[in-house]
């Protein structure tokens, strides 16, 4: 960054504040006046919005959320982070901060989950290791191709199926792919 090398630069906090975005974005524009900053707003921990990350449930049942529920919690942590990026861009006096939405695309993900219209995806705990929501290569894949359409400003669909989609054991990966792309244009 100090060098002024960097063109993009992706920030992946939890939750907000971060004084880090902030930190990063204005020494980055110190040294690269056209600098992009990325902003990922990631799908909520536990299936929760907790601003503090303080609340550790007992149990997370995933395949038991319910979409509706999920857009309500994902829209109040994307309002946090599109008004903060908002600030902070109106503070530089230019954009420079750009949100990734991951989370809305998660929950969309999930919806066809549930639909059952998610090749190779059979329930929501599909996508997830644990109960905090560390993510399997369907979401790895999805969160690269949400970036990948924020820094390109284009659509991922027709990209090649990524290697670590293909290692899975997932039926249809192409299908799969072609729809994780979808999603995150």
């Amino acid at each position: 960054l100090k060098a002024g090398q960097v063109d993009v630069l992706t920030l992946a906090p939890i939750h907000l504040p971060d004084e880090g975005i902030e930190k990063f974005a204005q020494f980055a524009l110190e040294h690269n006046p056209n600098i992009r900053v990325t902003v990922q707003e990631s799908w909520m921990p536990f299936d929760m919005f907790d601003p503090t990350f303080k609340v550790r449930p007992a149990k997370v049942d995933h395949n038991a959320a319910k979409i509706a529920d999920l857009r309500d919690i994902h829209a109040k942590a994307v309002k946090t982070y599109d008004d903060h990026i908002a600030e902070l861009n109106k503070k530089f006096g230019k954009r420079v901060l750009f949100a990734v939405p991951v989370g809305p695309a998660v929950v969309a993900l999930r919806e066809k989950i549930v639909e059952g219209k998610a090749p190779g995806l059979k329930q929501q705990t599909d996508l997830f290791t644990d109960a905090i929501g560390h993510a399997k290569p369907p979401l790895m894949v999805l969160n690269a191709y949400c970036h990948y359409a924020v820094i390109y400003q284009r659509s991922p669909v027709g990209l090649p199926v990524p290697d670590v989609l293909k290692k899975t054991n997932l039926a249809e990966v192409e299908k799969l792919n072609l729809l994780l792309q979808e999603i995150a244009w």
